[in-house]
């Protein structure tokens, strides 16, 4: 035994491998070791290493105690993970294998096989960590990342990915394109990710449409990269894809910048004129109430209520001693007034909007027989929502208070507009109002103070 104990300690000292005897019966003591196991053991000799006990070697009773039942029951133990105190009295992460040999009846001993696995050990906890960051990473991505094989099979996608199919991320490991998009979308998917297989050439940024789970179709933005191993073999795609649908027409996002600064330019005007600002912002929700109730669209409502909001802008220009006049105006100051609609028009006129936003403002003061202005329109020449803003102009202004006058009432305003319904005003516009009204028990639709 003792000539085996050299060889090995000759052989296998520099692969940090330690062998060991240990007696279990009568008493616990170490037999022999060869100097790696002395050295992992954190001992200087070998005689000081006879001084210690294996439960006093390994770091936790715990593990100890369950390495002493496998082996009392399996009679041999192979690759026991645990720690046991080194040199610097911190703990080393080992393998132990043992069997358990029995010479006498009341005498047993074991052969041992400890292996430093500390470096592999803080290696792998490295790599995990990494593995947790990245797959941290891609799970908390607000895109759809996923992972494909040469045969376009998915080997790792992201939890965005699979919420999207309502599966779990390992659900859909081994399922290809086929498994959740039509035939034909499927098959131009396959089709791509096979071209950058073969040429390695990512596909960057294409825009495609994608039919959901749900039967609604979304458009989304794809990235696709080829996947190398150590050798520069293909050996599979990595893809991206992002939920563009909100943003897919830019004209939108246009949009929504002109929005903000007409957004702006209003909360200067709110500042220097409250009343008219109050006002437009009436005529918006009246103006709104009306196109619901003659079934329009999204976006035309939307372009209804901005140029009611807007339909005032132009009195920026306007001094502000005439507009809040007690008395009656003159023929300079009405003209003065007239002019806010070709302001407006003009501030408007050059921004591009989905819908004829500067010629609805433009008309809102003309009346179907002509005696309105700055144009005197007539009839189908008129926008109708410019006819609705007509309508809702005037029976905001006559139901509000005004420098020179008070509150006229709803009465009074269903009475002018009755009156110039078919002449002045469009009678289809009038009779809805009307209807309005009387659902809401003759009552103002549009604001909480009246």
């Amino acid at each position: 035994m003792a000539e085996r104990m050299v060889l090995m300690n000759k052989s296998v000292n520099l692969l940090r491998l330690g062998f060991f005897q240990y007696q279990l019966k009568p008493k616990e003591k170490f037999l022999d070791a060869n100097q790696s196991f002395v050295r992992i053991s954190g001992c200087t000799s070998l005689q000081l290493l006879k001084r210690k006990t294996l439960s006093q070697i390994i770091t936790n009773a715990k593990d100890y105690s369950e390495f002493i039942k496998v082996l009392n029951k399996k009679k041999q133990v192979k690759d026991f993970k645990t720690t046991i105190l080194g040199k610097t009295k911190k703990p080393i992460w080992v393998l132990i294998s043992a069997r358990l040999v029995q010479e006498k009846r009341n005498s047993r001993y074991l052969d041992g096989v400890v292996q430093d696995i500390s470096l592999v050990k803080s290696e792998s906890d490295r790599l995990l960590h990494e593995m947790d960051f990245l797959q941290s990473f891609l799970d908390h991505m607000p895109d759809a990342i996923y992972f494909k094989d040469v045969k376009s099979r998915a080997t790792k996608v992201n939890k965005f990915y699979a919420q999207g199919f309502k599966m779990k991320p390992e659900e859909i490991v081994g399922k290809t394109d086929y498994d959740f998009f039509p035939k034909d979308q499927a098959q131009k998917m396959i089709e791509d990710d096979q071209r950058v297989i073969k040429t390695g050439i990512p596909i960057i940024g294409k825009i495609e449409r994608t039919l959901l789970p749900n039967g609604t179709w979304n458009q989304v933005i794809t990235t696709k990269v080829p996947i190398y191993d150590r050798k520069g073999k293909t050996i599979g795609t990595m893809g991206v894809t992002r939920d563009m649908t909100e943003h897919a027409n830019l004209e939108k996002d246009r949009f929504a910048m002109l929005m903000n600064a007409l957004t702006v330019l209003n909360k200067a005007f709110e500042m220097r004129d409250p009343y008219t600002f109050s006002h437009a912002r009436n005529v918006g929700r009246i103006a709104s109430v009306i196109g619901e109730k003659l079934g329009f669209s999204e976006n035309r409502l939307m372009g209804l209520r901005l140029a009611a909001d807007l339909h005032d802008l132009g009195k920026l220009s306007v001094p502000l001693d005439i507009l809040t006049k007690p008395g009656k105006l003159s023929g300079l100051e009405y003209g003065l007034i007239q002019e806010h609609v070709e302001k407006c028009h003009d501030l408007i006129k050059e921004m591009k909007f989905p819908f004829a936003l500067s010629e609805i403002v433009y008309q809102h003061h003309e009346r179907l027989d002509g005696s309105g202005y700055p144009k005197g329109l007539k009839g189908s020449k008129i926008l109708f929502e410019a006819r609705i803003l007509a309508v809702s102009d005037v029976l905001e202004s006559m139901t509000s208070h005004r420098p020179y006058r008070a509150a006229l009432g709803i009465k009074k305003a269903m009475q002018e507009l009755k009156s110039g319904a078919g002449k002045k005003y469009d009678s289809k516009i009038v009779n809805t109002v009307e209807e309005i009204i009387k659902k809401n028990k003759g009552q103002a639709f549009w604001s909480d103070e009246k």
